[in-house]
């Protein structure tokens, strides 16, 4: 059994395709990874995979944000231990909002605590990535309509959220949510590892094979209530052992092999407003 699984293993990592998005001075552009290379698109990779002729090596160029979604959709209450640490019950359902997609930041990339006297909680998370419009879709076609999948955070202000009732405003301020470093195509996700270190100890960790809502379930079920675009990102849920984050920590999440996502901590400029008087 063991060997069998790890051959299956290593025959999904041959083909896993790696994509993501990239600065070389004053230029961004999308590309795909082939060993210590990236092919550059010439659009976005999940709207159309076409490589020019321009082929530049990754040691050269800046990981930027590997989406650029219409919508970046949430799913909460996603994992039995986290509905417990919560205090919460489950629905019956998957519990979908959005998130700002203003709210994205790269690998690398600083998160700015909005307010620092608030609890501000780091979420790990298995993040999707639409590659056809879906709507109305069965479960059992769902993944279909998936190009590929990313590592994700969603950082969280405990207090707005208790306070307001709603989790759109607490999860949506600029940098609150981490994504990528890179979007892998044409891998299985059915059952791989998620890992959230903080300052190099592991606080959450769990497989994604305990989520409650399957990521064909959500896709489904998100998309009986709106059309999902191609880009659009989706959140999945995060596992027991979430936590606050303070000025100064660096934050490491991992699924499977693929590489860390990796993120610092800091306190957001107090001057939260700009304009003219």
């Amino acid at each position: 059994m063991d060997l069998r699984r790890s051959e299956t293993a290593a025959t999904e990592i041959r083909q896993m395709r790696t994509f993501g998005g990239f600065r070389s001075e004053d230029r961004f552009f999308y590309g795909e990874i082939r060993g210590d290379e990236v092919r550059v698109l010439k659009n976005p990779f999940w709207i159309d995979i076409e490589p020019t002729s321009e082929i530049v090596r990754l040691t050269n160029v800046a990981v930027n944000l590997p989406v650029a979604p219409s919508k970046l959709i949430a799913v909460g209450l996603n994992y039995s231990d986290h509905i417990a640490e919560m205090k919460r019950t489950p629905l019956g359902t998957p519990l979908i909002w959005f998130k700002s997609p203003g709210s994205l930041l790269p690998h690398d990339g600083t998160i700015e605590i909005a307010f620092p006297e608030h609890q501000t909680d780091f979420e790990a998370e298995l993040a999707v990535v639409i590659g056809k419009t879906a709507k109305n879709i069965l479960p059992e076609r769902s993944l279909d309509f998936v190009f590929g999948y990313t590592i994700g955070l969603d950082i969280s202000d405990r207090d707005l959220q208790k306070s307001e009732k709603q989790f759109g405003r607490c999860k949506s301020f600029d940098t609150y949510t981490p994504i990528g470093p890179y979007v892998y195509a044409d891998v299985n996700v059915s059952d791989v590892s998620l890992e959230l270190r903080q300052n190099g100890k592991v606080h959450q960790s769990t497989r994604t094979s305990r989520m409650i809502y399957s990521v064909a379930q959500i896709i489904s079920f998100a998309s009986q209530s709106l059309t999902l675009l191609p880009g659009d990102v989706i959140l999945t849920g995060t596992p027991a052992g979430v936590g606050p984050i303070h000025a100064g920590d660096e934050l490491e999440a991992t699924i499977d092999d693929w590489p860390r996502l990796r993120n610092t901590v800091a306190i957001a400029s107090q001057a939260r407003f700009t304009g003219e008087k």
